[in-house]
């Protein structure tokens, strides 16, 4: 049994608060006295092998190897704050479980048995693990910053930092990818569908985000594509199915683009699935990123680049893909920003600050997901390459992590921090982080703690 550290305070000992992520981390690196060890039974226990860390269904660890007594056994292992948090997650009504050879507890309040009848081994890891261990894992994930390590980041070395950014940013490319197969099977696999409603959304720089993706929803690519080779239908089209054109404005432009609406709307059936211009915002934006000005510049590229999806397979540099995006907007929008009110010094095209926006937020996630659907490593190569080569986005949160000594050299790396602090930092995830779990391992000094084999 370990005994708490003369350092120790009494408040420490008193208030010890752990979760089952805790309790996994400390059993995958065997971070707990291990003199002694014994099952709640009191039958000899060794531990060869932890396993596999499961995060999908099913026991938490897998194919773990112990020994208990003499027998040595081969299976699952599951990890609970209490071993009665068996009954109550109904482990006992489910197949997967009966191949548990042990169960890991925080504490046992209730012998634990299998559907025939005999018990399941238990270790109990109450007095097992060091004070001050438990003292910093509570102290990092109850710290009311954003950042919980803020304070002793830079205590950590650079290695174990950038580490996490790598992985990091992997988690994200999944994470994407699994997003788009929802759009990917709701176009029933048309990619060059799903890259057009992702493509709408971005051009909706989040503040219009929504509008953009309904608008995408309610004028499918395929019907766009057959009229790509005339802007002006692209654009009435836009700007008509957007709710735009319902006025009477004296400007011929306006009035041109709806009599092309009108006939194309009835020829295609849209006018029940038209949104309405109250759905757009202009507050507080700057006439450059106005939904007309960015509906306009859509309307360009899509005249001017065909199957666009394509197109981004074959790209392969960032200089293509800005290529693929710098599609200037007519004549009329470079002079307006809103119908009939004319712009003093004009309007600029899509910069490229706005166009690796696009990249990071609509080609990256595609290929990623492409590459997943296709087995194809070359594609997901090619995502990170590509975030490699942009220059860092410049938000709160890439400025917060800057300001703590973090190097932010390129895309991969904002888009490596943005991951991490909405999804392990606000989460309070600090175990499962390369960062966070360096903070809260035993020290060199704390050698009654047994470090992992």
């Amino acid at each position: 049994m370990v005994l708490a550290r003369e350092n120790c305070n009494s408040a420490r000992t008193k208030n010890k608060s752990v979760s089952e992520s805790f309790l996994h981390y400390i059993w995958q690196f065997q971070y707990f006295e291990k003199s002694n060890l014994i099952t709640t039974d009191g039958e000899p226990l060794q531990v060869f092998n932890t396993g596999y860390h499961n995060t999908n269904a099913g026991p938490d660890f897998s194919t773990a190897r112990i020994k208990i007594g003499d027998i040595e056994w081969v299976g699952n292992v599951e990890i609970h704050i209490q071993s009665s948090d068996w009954y109550n997650h109904q482990h006992q009504h489910n197949p997967a479980y009966e191949n548990v050879v042990l169960h890991v507890v925080w504490k046992n309040d209730k012998p634990i048995q299998h559907r025939d009848g005999t018990f399941v081994p238990t270790l109990e890891l109450n007095h097992r693990i060091e004070e001050s261990i438990i003292f910093r894992y509570n102290k990092l994930v109850n710290n009311p910053e954003e950042v919980p390590c803020a304070n002793s980041i830079h205590t950590v070395s650079d290695i174990t930092k950038y580490t996490m950014l790598d992985k990091a940013l992997l988690q994200r490319l999944e994470s994407k990818a699994v997003q788009l197969t929802g759009t990917l099977e709701s176009t029933n696999h048309d990619w060059e569908e799903t890259c057009y409603q992702l493509l709408c959304r971005n051009f909706g720089f989040k503040v219009n985000a929504d509008p953009f993706i309904q608008l995408a929803k309610a004028l499918p690519y395929r019907v766009l594509l057959k009229h790509a080779d005339k802007v002006l239908q692209l654009e009435a089209f836009l700007f008509g199915q957007a709710g735009f054109l319902d006025e009477s404005r004296d400007d011929n432009y306006y009035q041109l683009l709806q009599r092309e609406y009108q006939l194309l709307s009835v020829k295609y059936n849209l006018t029940s699935r038209k949104l309405h211009i109250t759905q757009w915002k202009f507050l507080r934006l700057r006439p450059a990123n106005f939904p007309t000005i960015r509906l306009a510049q859509l309307a360009m590229i899509l005249h001017v680049q065909k199957n666009i999806f394509s197109k981004i397979l074959e790209a392969e540099s960032v200089r293509d893909l800005r290529r693929l995006f710098s599609a200037q907007q007519s004549i009329y929008w470079l002079e307006h920003f809103h119908f009939a009110k004319k712009a003093k010094g004009g309007v600029a095209s899509l910069g490229e600050i706005s166009i690796d926006n696009i990249i990071i937020n609509t080609v990256v996630p595609l290929l990623a997901a492409y590459g997943k659907a296709k087995d194809e490593t070359l594609y997901m190569d090619r995502a990170v390459e590509f975030l490699q080569q942009i220059s860092p986005e410049d938000n709160a949160i890439t400025r917060k992590w800057h300001a703590l000594g973090l190097e932010i050299r390129s895309g991969f790396d904002s888009q490596s921090i943005l991951e991490l602090h909405n999804q392990f930092c606000l989460k309070r995830r600090c175990i499962d982080c390369n960062i966070g779990a360096s903070l809260i391992r035993p020290k060199p000094n704390e050698h009654r703690i047994a470090m992992r084999q």
